[in-house]
């Protein structure tokens, strides 16, 4: 039977769907899953894969998505693919072939690659940068009429880069018009061409000063730009509105990116939602779940040539992409940013030194894809990814702050700089659920491995659930949630994340060897688990507590610590299991490691035997 794509780009009504196949097209992988309500719960039923087609010699995306649901086909038995290549849809609720909807986002060909400028570096240049990275976008640079380049500089640099996309911003509503006008008046001459040929015109999204918008009008109205206007990002100094942006950013994602990029058009007409960008699906299923449940969350997705860290703290979302922090094409850029000594003190074996370290690091830059085929190879990658890590959310950290600050003017023809007083909207007390993502996280061979690893890079404090990405599915569930928020919460719960249970922190510094928390951990609903004992500083302790399991946790810091309540207070809570348990941190944060390399290493194996991180008391052997 012969189905046309063109007649399934409406959605159904929500009550009518059952049945769906979402894909997620990477820049190497194609990846489908099928989502099926089972007795009254929606489930993910089957996963399929293949490789993704946009290059040649099949510069045809719609071919690597038939093979990917092909292979869901073959798994599940339930006929999805037509005999013209298409997504069968199901007729009636008894159909036996097709889905109801087919929902896609996509990264491939690179994703969405934008410039965004703004008047003012700390001010309207930064918000922009929020508005293009919320949206998923990778942000090829910042232009500001203040970021110490020279004009002529500035236009080389536009020139060079080939975005799909450029957002402009600055000024506050009813304010100056000349410096954003003139930010406008270097872009338009620099003629920058987009990066899929030049047989369409280059999007500017205007997001600023509203006065502004007819003198913006007239600069790229001279031909070679599709110019939008919509609401501006920073209307007051005070006051950030990033939603009309990251929406036009959507629309013209689709418009013009996706349209002119190999194999996309068929892809949309097969799609009954708009395609998103990955990095956009994955911050809004975060965003669907955190304020779903009440809770503020971060995300992170370590891949081989960046680092993507997602927030959620109250009403506050933030994205960030540490474009040179990764574990095989940028692993030398982790070891020269973070420097081989704080690499090596998460090495617990006593063979390996700086010399061995810095081999090992050439050879994955010869071999970026190999994956560690030894014990020793696996503890050096999971030391590189700490890092890479800790990093990542420094940077994320920096970025995620506040709006508060001083407008002054310093001198004739300078520019206004904000005094970035803003704290960082990212506070790990408050933290509740951090989730890992992306291969060294999800795929380590132990669960302990990754939550040690979410522990030594994020250094969460008070009580934390710790929880990974079973297969990656988040971005399928992003886009899942546009079209039925309650199946990809259901999804994202039973099958998308696998929790690994509690980190339980006090936060402060004392002395290693001296007390720093009093606790009382007894399970409830039929979980066994009853501990009573005394954390002590530099000592870490692993409970078993059950997935599915919950227990009662009575801690009581010793004066200078905090474990949410304040210096000295106790909190009672229940807490959740999972596949590693309830982990008890008394390090002490901020975490400072010793210095001396034997005595560093020491404590590592301590550590490593306390979490069972290789199996039961591997560490043990380096200890003399």
């Amino acid at each position: 039977m012969s189905h046309s794509p063109e007649s399934h780009a409406i959605t159904p009504s929500i009550e009518t769907i059952r049945i769906v196949v979402a894909t997620d097209c990477g820049s190497t992988t194609t990846k489908a899953i099928l989502v099926q309500e089972v007795d009254g719960v929606f489930r993910q039923t089957h996963r399929g894969e293949a490789p993704t087609t946009v290059e040649e010699p099949f510069a045809d995306v719609t071919v690597g998505v038939t093979n990917s649901v092909t292979e869901l086909q073959e798994l599940s038995g339930r006929k999805l693919i037509a005999d013209d290549g298409t997504i069968i849809r199901r007729t009636s609720p008894t159909d036996p072939d097709g889905c109801d909807i087919y929902i896609s986002t996509s990264s491939a060909g690179g994703g969405l690659q934008m410039m965004v400028a703004g008047v003012v570096r700390q001010m309207t240049a930064e918000s922009a940068k929020r508005a293009a990275l919320g949206a998923g976008a990778i942000v090829m640079d910042t232009i500001a009429s203040n970021d110490k380049r020279r004009p002529h500089e500035q236009i080389q640099r536009i020139r060079e880069l080939r975005p799909d996309m450029v957002l402009l911003s600055g000024g506050t509503d009813g304010g100056d018009t000349k410096k954003v006008t003139e930010l406008a008046e270097l872009i338009a001459p620099a003629k920058p061409r987009p990066r899929f040929g030049g047989e369409y015109l280059l999007p500017i999204i205007f997001a600023g000063n509203k006065n502004a918008a007819p003198a913006i009008v007239k600069v790229f109205g001279q031909g070679g730009f599709d110019l939008s206007v919509v609401d501006n990002i920073r209307p007051t100094l005070e006051h950030e509105v990033l939603g009309p942006a990251r929406d036009r950013i959507h629309d013209v994602f689709l418009e013009h990116v996706m349209a002119h990029a190999p194999g996309y058009d068929r892809l949309m007409s097969w799609s009954n939602a708009p395609i998103m960008p990955t990095p956009g699906a994955v911050g809004d299923i975060l965003q669907t779940i955190a304020r779903g449940r009440g809770i503020n969350a971060v995300g992170v997705d370590i891949g081989g040539a960046t680092t993507d860290v997602f927030s959620v703290f109250g009403p506050h979302f933030n994205r960030t992409v540490s474009a040179n922090l990764g574990m095989s094409y940028s692993i030398s850029n982790v070891c020269a940013e973070a420097g081989l000594p704080n690499v090596l003190r998460w090495v617990h074996l006593e063979a390996m030194d700086e010399r061995e370290l810095r081999n090992r690091v050439k050879n994955k830059m010869i071999r970026p894809t190999t994956i560690p085929q030894s014990l020793e190879a696996l503890i050096f990658e999971q030391a590189v990814a700490r890092e890479a890590l800790r990093l990542a959310y420094i940077q994320h950290r920096e970025f995620a702050t506040s709006l508060k600050g001083v407008q002054q003017q310093r001198t004739v023809g300078d520019t206004f700089s904000q005094q970035q007083s803003g704290s960082s909207l990212v506070d790990n007390m408050k933290l509740d659920l951090l989730v890992a993502s992306g291969g060294v996280l999800s795929h380590a061979p132990r669960m302990e491995q990754t939550a040690m690893l979410l522990i030594d890079s994020f250094e969460p404090e008070g009580f934390t659930e710790l929880a990974k990405d079973s297969i990656f599915m988040m971005p399928h569930l992003g886009v899942l949630a546009s079209v039925h928020p309650r199946a990809a919460m259901e999804v994202f719960e039973r099958d998308c994340l696998i929790y690994l249970g509690t980190a339980i922190v006090p936060k402060g510094t004392g002395t290693w060897g001296k007390p720093c928390a009093r606790y009382t951990i007894t399970g409830i609903g039929g979980a066994t688990l009853s501990a009573t004992g005394t954390l002590v500083g530099g000592e870490m302790k692993l409970l078993r507590l059950g997935v599915g399991e919950s227990a009662r946790a009575e801690i009581t810091p010793e004066r200078g610590f905090d474990v949410g309540a304040g210096t000295g207070k106790p909190v009672t809570k229940v807490i959740r299991g999972g596949t590693v348990g309830v982990i008890l941190d008394g390090r002490g944060r901020p975490l400072i490691l010793p210095e001396d390399r034997t005595q560093c290493r020491k404590v590592m194996a301590s550590w490593v035997d306390a979490l069972e991180m290789y199996g039961a008391a591997t560490g043990s052997t380096t200890h003399d």
